[in-house]
């Protein structure tokens, strides 16, 4: 068995996906697999793809009529083999220690979950983060992250630990799991489940990972000729299905409801000052707030 697998969702990336599938084949761990899944690419991403297989062994490509993020990562699923499972989204870019460290770190603390922090890309320029171990509290670098933590990320993501990417999970947690199709930020309504599953989970504290932050990306600027109401509105609902979700989980499993119920309820108050909306677009959007506020309250009797 191969120890890690790696999925790599593909869809019209062709201008970053070489810098990202090299920085996979030149780790310096060797013992891994890349399940590679064009997404219906109507760029040049596929022939692309089809290079790295001719050239390395290692490298398995599948074509599938576009389903979405979610849908590439199912299919991701279904043909990896490893022991573990790690993704790296195509237009990223992971250092070349990046999965020896992983693995390093496994083995010395034994948990499910191991996550590395992320630094950024944008316009060929890296970006690292500076002094964010400080709100960590840590020995050797290696921060122990709670179910409660993680859970509660899941609304926030505060730390930056609800995405896919950059983390090594034994694929055994995956038993069951199928990601939500058709929806944005997937990972928010569908992460959480792992978390249920696992009995540890740690941080490593180093940048290990580069986030490309474009502006044609799902978190990349308004889509031209798209109202920003009319969008805000849109990732609105998304957001409450998928916490709506982890809600639903939350009760399911009686882990600390009312704790939950209180974080989601915080995490709505919090919205309206992450998007750029004044005058009556801004009463329109907090109107959207307040009603899943009292539907919320209705629900849960209070």
């Amino acid at each position: 068995m191969v120890k890690v697998s790696i999925g790599v969702p593909v869809y019209n990336v062709e201008v970053y996906l070489r810098e990202c599938l090299d920085s996979i084949m030149n780790q310096t761990f060797k013992d891994f697999e890349v399940i590679m899944v064009d997404d219906g690419s109507t760029d040049n991403s596929f022939d692309i793809c089809q290079e790295y297989v001719a050239r390395d062994n290692r490298f398995k490509l599948f074509y599938q009529e576009n389903k979405g993020l979610a849908g590439a990562r199912n299919t991701c699923l279904k043909y990896m083999k490893g022991e573990y499972i790690n993704w790296v989204d195509s237009d990223d870019v992971v250092d070349y220690n990046y999965l020896e460290r992983l693995l390093e770190v496994q083995e010395k603390t034994s948990a499910d979950i191991i996550r590395c922090v992320r630094k950024y890309i944008r316009d060929g320029n890296v970006y690292f983060i500076n002094g964010y171990e400080d709100v960590f509290i840590n020995e050797d670098g290696i921060f122990d992250l709670s179910l409660e933590m993680a859970l509660e990320n899941g609304l926030s993501n505060y730390l930056g630990t609800i995405e896919f990417w950059g983390e090594l999970i034994p694929r055994r947690l995956y038993k069951g799991v199928s990601l939500s199709q058709g929806i944005i930020y997937e990972d928010q309504g569908n992460k959480f489940k792992l978390y249920f599953q696992s009995k540890k989970n740690v941080m490593v504290l180093e940048q290990l990972y580069s986030y490309r932050i474009r502006k044609d990306g799902i978190m990349g600027t308004q889509k031209k000729g798209k109202s920003i109401l009319k969008e805000s509105l849109k990732n609105l609902k998304m957001r409450i299905y998928n916490w709506n979700k982890l809600m639903y989980y939350v009760d399911i499993a009686n882990y600390r409801v009312e704790e939950m119920r209180d974080s989601y309820m915080r995490e709505l108050d919090n919205l309206p000052a992450r998007v750029n909306l004044s005058g009556e677009d801004s009463r329109v959007y907090q109107a959207a707030i307040d009603k899943q506020k009292q539907k919320l309250r209705r629900y849960w009797g209070r």
